[in-house]
């Protein structure tokens, strides 16, 4: 590759037309699709699930497997096309000049070799490099990407690692060639934001370290600010808008873009006065997308006759840069409009006090030993936990993977007892009651939405049937018609046709199952719903309609939420009171105003910090965590986030390590179990500031 100039374009995708084919018929997943990636810049492919990315990233590897093929077009790296090469050159190529980094990091590590070993094959089989050199080159990266004491890793096996960290060691063995381009398929998604802001950091730092070119997918539009220069958003195979980050999210020039936009709870937005639009209608399947524009059937601004008559080309903006939008009306619409007025809502009147837990704590007893022999130890999942939820309140529970808030759902719900405390729930104490001796109408009132539509639906059931099953455990309605006229209600409460009854839970899309799910809670009448990540799996655009379908289900039925999630964004837009929880411990908790601005706990201020938004006007103070939430068996002494804690020395005689701080009870009922003095806490700076005009 000597000839290559490296003025021009490292990676070059033209009129790309990607399809698979099944016995029935083509399917064409990707068509027309154009982007240019310049030496050391990093472009964002952002677009629903199903809109081609990730089809994009494997056709530029080649691995589009036996039914996918490269139709049209041609993707050239490094001023050669990839798209003729023969197997021997792709294989020179692979993983020494383009390297990919997946979403699941096990997927990509052999659970069968220590990481060290793993990390050295890649320079001994690209390079030829003797084992000795290619193991100090391992060692050496893995401090580059910023783990703990290299010399444990490298002599670890893969399961002995947290996501967080395995993650880092793939990126790690991604740039063990020191490859020219790195493509990333949403190399976040499964971890916490914490770890997200770390590994973000990471990926910029080392992309300008080496120079490296970088092809990042996300559907995070605030991730994609966070490290790209240039973005490319896709809809249903097509590249339908393209530009620098800011031209695009400030002066973006397609509905489709301006509707993601408006679908993702960006700091202003509020349920009840300025609530999220949800994009109308759904994603179009690949072999019935519509004449002329596909987003046409779900836009704004379509115009009959117009935008379903003919192709729609890419159409430059001029006097920007590289700047380019699939859209024949681009230049007619007044993006600055406000949208149309959208419906705003009552806020719903918090009642009376419905679940009351007291010092609730949760221990498990775990053998340390293999096959369960060994001396005994205990996982301390929550400590004393204690909090009211009123009729009609969202509540939100925020913390890491691992800080103990699906165990208190379990609790909650019957399916773990706890170890003591109380649990009063309509003035009952279901503590020690476990789901199978609990009364029916104890199971009705407190129902859980979880946080995979696809594993809570049972495959071989219509949807129908799922929810009069439901009714049936709950012994509502005394014939079948009655559970069958309260059923297609349902349907009717969660905004999904009647006619979907019939259908198979694998006729419909994620958002659609998830509100089957909600459906089939609400089922009994539940006073009380434990939403665990109820959106996560979920597109942007879907998340809109679930989360603004549960708080009006919420009004009509004064339902009490507990909202658990590690999405700031969304717990800032829908929650009444947030509680933040730390290895088992409530760390802090008061209105949401009182949570997101200071004073806060530095456990919730790091949280804030590390949270993406896709605002070019918001300005964050980045505060990185380092190492990961400590193990719940050995946690440390005196304050359990003291390990990880940028305060820690401003309390004097070292009080953090030794002792467990006090809740300080501030205005307004805000709490903060902190041993920081209250005059430091008054003194802090808000994480998030918007820009002046």
């Amino acid at each position: 590759m000597a000839d290559w100039d490296p003025t021009k374009p490292i990676l070059e995708i033209e009129h790309l037309s990607i399809s698979f084919f099944t016995r029935l018929r083509e399917i064409p997943a990707v068509m027309d699709f154009s982007c240019t990636v310049m030496p050391g810049e990093a472009m964002g492919l952002v677009g629903e699930s199903g809109c081609g990315k990730s089809t994009v990233a494997l056709a530029v590897m080649r691995e589009l497997g036996k039914n996918g093929k490269i139709v049209a077009g041609s993707i050239k790296f490094k001023g050669r096309d990839l798209t003729h090469m023969d197997d021997e050159g792709l294989r020179h190529i692979r993983g020494s000049e383009i390297a990919m980094i997946y979403q699941e990091p096990m997927a990509s590590l052999n659970p069968a070799m220590k990481i060290g070993a793993q990390l050295a094959e890649v320079p001994m089989i690209h390079f030829g490099m003797a084992k000795e050199e290619a193991w100090k080159l391992a060692r050496q990266i893995v401090a580059d990407v910023r783990l703990p004491d290299p010399d444990r890793i490298i002599n670890a096996y893969p399961h002995q690692l947290s996501g967080g960290q395995q993650q880092r060691i793939v990126i790690a063995m991604a740039l063990m060639a020191k490859p020219a381009l790195l493509i990333l398929d949403e190399p976040t998604t499964a971890l916490d934001v914490t770890v997200e802001a770390g590994i973000v950091d990471l990926v910029k730092e080392l992309g300008k370290k080496y120079g490296t070119s970088m092809l990042f997918i996300s559907h995070n539009l605030g991730l994609i600010m966070d490290v790209c220069d240039r973005i490319c958003v896709m809809y249903s195979g097509e590249a339908v808008e393209t530009g620098n980050v800011a031209q695009v999210f400030d002066k973006m020039r397609h509905p489709y873009t301006q509707a993601l936009f408006r679908s993702i709870p960006l700091p202003g937005a509020d349920k009840n006065s300025r609530p999220l639009i949800s994009i109308p209608g759904n994603f179009p399947l690949p072999h019935e997308r519509p004449p002329g524009c596909n987003f046409g059937p779900r836009c704004d601004y379509f115009h009959a006759g117009r935008c379903d008559a003919t192709e729609v080309p890419m159409d430059a903006i001029p006097g920007d840069d590289r700047h380019a939008s699939r859209c024949l009306r681009w230049a007619e619409i007044d993006w600055a409009a406000p949208p149309a007025a959208r419906a705003v809502k009552e806020k719903s009147p918090i009642g009376r006090v419905v679940l009351k837990m007291e010092d609730l704590k949760k221990y498990y007893a775990v053998s340390s030993g293999a096959f369960g022999g060994g001396a005994k130890k205990v996982v301390k999942a929550n400590e004393t936990l204690s909090f009211e939820a009123r009729e009609g309140e969202t509540l939100a529970i925020v913390g890491e993977s691992g800080c103990g808030k699906s165990t208190f759902a379990k609790v909650l719900m019957g399916l773990e007892t706890a170890t003591s405390g109380s649990i009063m729930l309509f003035d009952e104490n279901v503590q020690s009651t476990p789901i199978q001796k609990r009364n029916t109408d104890t199971v009705s009132q407190v129902q859980m939405v979880f946080q995979n539509p696809f594993d809570t639906l049972n495959p071989s059931m219509s949807v129908g049937r799922q929810i009069i099953r439901a009714l049936e455990i709950f012994k509502y309605g005394r014939s079948d018609a009655e559970r069958q006229a309260r059923m297609l209600e349902l349907l009717d409460l969660v905004k999904l046709p009647r006619a979907f009854a019939e259908r198979m839970p694998r006729q419909l899309s994620g958002g659609q199952k998830q509100r089957v799910g909600i459906a089939r809670a609400f089922a009994g009448g539940a006073k009380v719903v434990v939403a665990d990540e109820p959106v996560s799996a979920l597109d942007v655009s879907v998340q809109a309609a679930v989360t603004d379908l549960l708080m009006d289900i919420q009004r009509e039925n004064k339902t009490t939420l507990l909202f658990i999630s590690h999405d700031l964004s969304i717990v800032r837009y829908l929650a009444d009171r947030v509680m933040v929880m730390y290895l088992g411990h409530v760390v802090e908790m008061g209105s949401t105003d009182q949570v997101f601005q200071p004073p806060y706990h530095p456990y919730t201020e790091a949280l804030l910090s590390a949270v993406p938004i896709a605002d070019t006007k918001v300005i964050r103070k980045r505060i990185v965590l380092d190492g990961d939430i400590p193990s719940a068996m050995n946690p440390p002494p005196g304050c359990p986030f003291q390990t990880r804690c940028r305060w820690k020395s401003q309390v004097p005689g070292g009080l953090c390590e030794v002792e467990m701080p006090p809740v300080q009870e501030l205005a307004g009922g805000h709490q903060i179990k902190c041993h920081l003095s209250a005059k430091i806490l008054a003194e802090m700076e808000p994480v998030i500031k918007i820009a002046a005009e």
